[in-house]
């Protein structure tokens, strides 16, 4: 009988010693039978009135007759009074005899009930307690729902006061509770129907968070998986991932939403897919609410190769309006394939007003000074003297097994989607390309994933595509027939959109030999190729250029601008796109020169004003450009300006 307070009662006499006076037991309501004594004396209220004596209630779920051979007094429903229990029949009912003690002191007893949440699915219909950090508060139309974490999982515990009035409105998110109630299915998930629901004492508190925090913290280890290749240039990365890997599972633990921007481009979508179902896989996991995935975690495609002030100002205003009207903490930004540069400090800074943590990881030439202090997180392959060529995808790929290693199997292609959509030339693609044959992928078929993503992800502009995109990838697909069906359509179509904007701008092309021998190519994709179409123009000058390092060759520079912005390809020539940014940037006053990349490609943006002066001030810089055999066909390409 697991004791946890005593208090003085009846008649106190101070001169009297605790251990002279009789003890009353005060059963909890989940106190079950196993909790009684015979011979002991507990409180109890009458439930119920016969002619033969009273029937009495210990706890919710003892109760038993006094008959009226064992009564002193007359009594009426809810009246209270102290019984020792005397008999259990044959059949199992409880005879109770009424006893009065004169001066007593009266002990409390906790029901033994305290269950860890991941036990709950087998405690359905059972009376539990529960003790954990409130990790949100949602007001429903009817009850109030506190989400509870223990360390290891979070549980929805609906408490009710009154339709949409909020229970218990003295408990915030981050206090320390116990909750007691009955554990119930409800809409496919787990939730415990509040009965009583308190803050935890000062000193019970410092042992709670003592155990959170342990609990916690190994929860929220990342799985030691071998990577899937044998790769010296990855390996110093790997250190950076698995504290990636332990914030995320901590968010998730935690109860803090995670809200995930990647780069639209096959690297991008190959990053961030496998990273949101490990983290799906995460959520439902710790969650017993069946639609936390749903609620804690947003995939968003990002259009430019930085974070923009429109994306900051719709995630922003999307996390306030999520903390008012559900209760939910500040999310965790994650941002993939973009988020390294100086371009993207002004959204970072809007953030920190509100102390959102920023995880970033990219493989674009970075700015660590510009971006220090405003990331808590920031993996890249050049701050560990290596280059673009270890694709985002790559990355992400191994901090999801790290996450949910049973995700293995559905992954093994996508490091070669990645590096073939951003035309890596890394010494491990040939490894990655021999997984993904292992799993039954061409490289043929790896070419056409990416084709389908682009072609599928133009036309979703800003929406993720849920479960088309993952099919298209086939990660978390049920039906790898579907999958092929679906890749070999948006190929044939995008391979067709393609050929049709060629047989309208190539006729357009400009072209000159440049003082160091490169051929460059130039595009007007604003008024010699369709617009408002597929491929953007991004796309269109990739394969533009891709033709003409075919037809030459020899190194190659090709340049695709409008009014107000220049994406670059290079092949063969070492551009080093971020210095030419920043040079710009001094030449041309008022230019309104922005952008970056990598050292063979990238985006620029300027004024329309200024587009001449920045297109032959860029022209001028190509031209001293130093010819590099080694970058020959190992550039990537944002698409999508």
């Amino acid at each position: 009988m697991p004791i946890s307070s005593d208090s003085n009662a009846g008649s106190a006499d101070p001169d009297s010693s605790d251990g002279d006076r009789p003890v009353v037991y005060d059963l909890d309501p989940r106190c079950t039978f196993e909790d009684v004594e015979a011979g002991e004396q507990y409180h109890a209220t009458v439930n119920g009135v016969v002619e033969y004596g009273v029937f009495v209630d210990l706890s919710e779920e003892v109760s038993g007759l006094v008959h009226e051979s064992n009564l002193h007094g007359g009594y009426n429903r809810g009246d209270k009074l102290i019984v020792a229990l005397e008999d259990v029949r044959e059949n199992g009912d409880l005879a109770f005899a009424e006893r009065r003690p004169g001066d007593y002191r009266t002990v409390a007893v906790e029901a033994d009930t305290d269950v860890e949440s991941p036990d709950l699915t087998d405690n359905v219909g059972e009376s539990v307690r529960l003790e954990g950090e409130v990790v949100q508060i949602k007001q429903t139309g009817g009850p109030t729902i506190f989400h509870i974490r223990d360390g290891e999982s979070v549980v929805p515990c609906a408490a009710f006061e009154d339709a949409g009035v909020r229970a218990y409105p003295d408990v915030d998110i981050d206090d320390l509770v116990q909750i007691r109630g009955r554990v119930e299915e409800r809409d496919g998930g787990i939730q415990i129907e509040v009965e009583s629901l308190e803050r935890v004492t000062e000193e019970a508190a410092v042992d709670l968070k003592a155990r959170l925090e342990e609990s916690t913290r190994e929860a929220a280890a990342p799985h030691d998986v071998e990577p899937l290749v044998e790769w010296d240039a990855l390996d110093p990365l790997l250190d950076d991932l698995e504290a990636v890997a332990r914030r995320l599972r901590r968010a998730v633990l935690e109860g803090r939403p995670v809200r995930m921007r990647h780069h639209a481009d096959g690297d991008g979508i190959a990053a961030s897919v496998p990273l949101a179902v490990a983290l799906e896989n995460f959520i439902e996991e710790v969650h017993a609410d069946a639609d936390a995935s749903r609620h804690l975690l947003k995939r968003l495609p990002s259009r430019a190769p930085y974070y923009e002030m429109e994306d900051v100002t719709r995630d922003l205003n999307h996390a306030l309006e999520s903390r008012e009207r559900h209760g939910q903490k500040l999310p965790l930004l994650m941002m993939l394939d973009n988020g390294s540069t100086e371009e993207d400090v002004p959204a970072y800074q809007n953030l920190a007003h509100y102390d959102v943590p920023i995880v970033v990881i990219d493989h674009h030439h970075p700015d660590p000074e510009a971006v220090e202090g405003l990331v808590d997180d920031h993996v890249n392959p050049y701050l560990h003297d290596e280059d673009y060529r270890i694709t985002t995808g790559m990355l992400c790929v191994e901090l999801a097994r790290m996450i949910d290693p049973d995700l293995t199997d559905d992954l093994t292609h996508v490091p070669a989607v990645a590096g073939l959509a951003d035309r890596s030339e890394a010494e491990a693609m040939a490894d990655y390309l021999a997984l993904a044959e292992g799993a039954g992928y061409e490289q043929a078929d790896l070419r056409d994933i990416g084709e389908a993503l682009d072609y599928a992800t133009h036309w979703l502009r800003y929406d993720d595509g849920g479960p088309l995109i993952t099919d298209v990838l086939n990660v978390a697909c049920d039906d790898r027939d579907r999958h092929e069906e679906i890749v070999e359509f948006l190929a044939t179509r995008a391979e067709r959109d393609v050929e049709e904007q060629l047989d309208a701008a190539i006729d357009h092309v400009e072209h000159e030999e440049l003082d160091n021998g490169a051929h460059l190519y130039r595009l007007d994709v604003e008024n010699a190729a369709r617009r408002f179409t597929y491929p953007a123009p991004g796309k269109t000058t990739g394969t533009i250029h891709d033709r003409k390092v075919e037809e030459t060759g020899d190194p190659v520079i090709t340049i695709g601008y409008g009014p107000d912005f220049a994406v670059l390809r290079s092949d063969g020539v070492r551009l080093d796109i971020p210095t030419m940014v920043t040079e710009l940037r001094e030449e041309i006053p008022g230019g309104g020169v922005s952008g970056g990349g990598h050292l063979v490609v990238g985006s620029i943006k300027f004024v329309e004003g200024r587009r001449e002066d920045v297109v032959d001030a860029l022209v001028e810089k190509m031209a001293d450009a130093e010819i590099d055999e080694e970058l020959h066909s190992s550039a990537a390409l944002p698409d999508d300006v």
